[in-house]
């Protein structure tokens, strides 16, 4: 439930017209804003008052909770050459240990630090499935349950979203023995989805995935999306995201991957093409008739190697634009964003890459903007940020913060993201409950001690 207090005044706050003075929000029993108001110079007396700047939190939408175990521990290249594709192989050896006791622990720690980081719901691209040695659990869902368990411990909102996964490749019509904990189908993907839209829990949303063009076959891409034609929620695919699956994608299909699904008729609203990095001009304009959204990883990308997306292509063609932190190699939304515009300012050679002058000369600002409207897209919830009908997410800065030093709130963005390293989140609201205060989580040592239990044995044979 919200707290008891229902006013929040802050001297500014982050509107969807940019900042603002003197701001009195209202939260509804509900956990979502009633009633934002700009311009009240007093706070109320029963109103809480906030040193503010306030800023709304921010959807991740791109989420392998589990692959938080992996963090940092594939930053050795053991043979002459190492890639996307080798990466994958020993990721696939992690996923092949966890439990559903490791995976709730690994993915309360995850969201606890993404909430730090600024993040207050998440979309949980879901395709570990099944028991160690492949078989269906008696529930489907047994992981799923982990991953809402462990959002509830940490207090974050998420949006879990069964993958479609069964083949290991365009050419190769059957999974990897190290793939058997992904397999399903369509019928059993909608199922799973249908299952967590009714399970009533709190701050649970329902999608879908299809993992990739990769891994299922086209006539089964088409029968999910036509037993899906009256769910509501998000609809994910990875898609273009290296350079040897578009050029596989040609030669299965005699289509590139956006183009394929485009020239198929698939891309609507609801979809979000996760990564789309290599991209050709006639793509991204089918993606924005289509009304279809992106979800980039710039910190996943830059340390896989990936690529570069088209940012300038993406951003003037207005489609909108979310951000994901993935393999959370990083779990903070401002160096996301600072990742997104510095890979492209080194590769360009110019800066501010991100920003439309005169129109929108701030490229935090900018940026910011439409990752704020976007990830509500990809997380299937129908308002998102200080508005009324939004949730009451919310964020405060350290006010010790060194970036903030000094500068006046006009330019507090531009600090945020680009003056770094910045400082966790001081406060946290998610739903009109403070989950962080003052740098603390309630439950922050029982979930890192919980994280450490889970880490042992995954690693003690390596």
């Amino acid at each position: 439930m919200p707290d008891a207090a229902r006013m929040l005044w802050t001297p500014h706050a982050w509107l969807p017209q940019g900042w603002a003075e003197n701001v009195l929000l209202a939260i509804g029993a509900d956990g979502r804003w009633t009633d934002v108001t700009p311009g009240v110079a007093q706070a109320p007396v029963h109103a809480e008052r906030l040193r503010g700047p306030l800023l709304p939190g921010l959807v991740n939408a791109h989420s392998h909770a589990f692959q938080r175990a992996f963090a940092g521990l594939a930053e050795r290249r053991e043979r002459e050459r190492d890639d996307f594709w080798s990466w994958r192989d020993r990721m696939y050896r992690v996923a092949l240990r966890i439990t559903p006791v490791q995976l709730r622990a690994i993915a309360a720690q995850l969201y606890l630090e993404l909430l730090q980081g600024g993040y207050t719901q998440v979309c949980e691209f879901h395709y570990l499935q099944h028991d160690l040695d492949g078989t269906p659990y008696a529930d489907p869902c047994t992981l799923a349950w982990s991953l809402a368990d462990a959002a509830a411990d940490a207090g974050i909102g998420v949006t879990l979203m069964p993958a479609l996964y069964e083949r290991a490749g365009f050419t190769q019509p059957r999974l990897r023995p190290d793939q058997r904990r992904f397999a399903t189908t369509p019928e059993s993907v909608l199922a799973q989805a249908n299952a967590i839209a009714a399970s009533g829990r709190p701050l649970v949303r329902a999608g879908l995935v299809v993992h990739s063009l990769r891994a299922a076959a086209p006539a089964s891409i088409h029968r999910l999306r036509r037993q899906a034609e009256g769910f509501r929620g998000p609809i994910h695919v990875h898609v273009a995201e290296q350079t040897a699956e578009v050029d596989d994608s040609v030669a299965a299909t005699g289509a590139r991957p956006i183009e394929w699904l485009a020239r198929e008729g698939l891309l609507d609203a609801r979809w979000q093409l996760v990564h789309a990095t290599h991209t050709v001009p006639q793509e991204i304009d089918s993606v924005a008739r289509s009304g279809a959204g992106v979800v980039v990883c710039p910190t996943t990308e830059a340390n896989l190697g990936d690529g570069l997306p088209d940012l300038r292509g993406w951003l003037d063609a207005g489609v909108p634009l979310a951000i994901g932190s993935d393999s959370h190699i990083t779990r903070d939304w401002r160096e996301e964003l600072r990742w997104l515009e510095y890979a492209q300012r080194l590769v360009l050679r110019q800066r501010n890459v991100g920003a439309d002058a005169p129109r929108e000369p701030s490229t935090a600002q900018r940026l910011w903007q439409r990752v704020q409207h976007a990830g509500a897209a990809a997380a299937g919830e129908p308002a998102w940020g200080l508005v009324a009908g939004g949730r009451a997410d919310a964020l405060l800065p350290d006010a010790q913060d060194p970036a903030l030093r000094g500068v006046p709130t006009a330019r507090a963005l531009d600090s945020l993201v680009f003056s770094s390293p910045g400082r966790p989140w001081s406060d946290v609201m998610v739903a009109g409950r403070w989950v962080v205060r003052d740098g603390r989580h309630p439950r922050a040592n029982a979930i890192a001690r919980e994280y450490d239990e889970a880490m042992a044995p995954l690693w003690q044979a390596d």
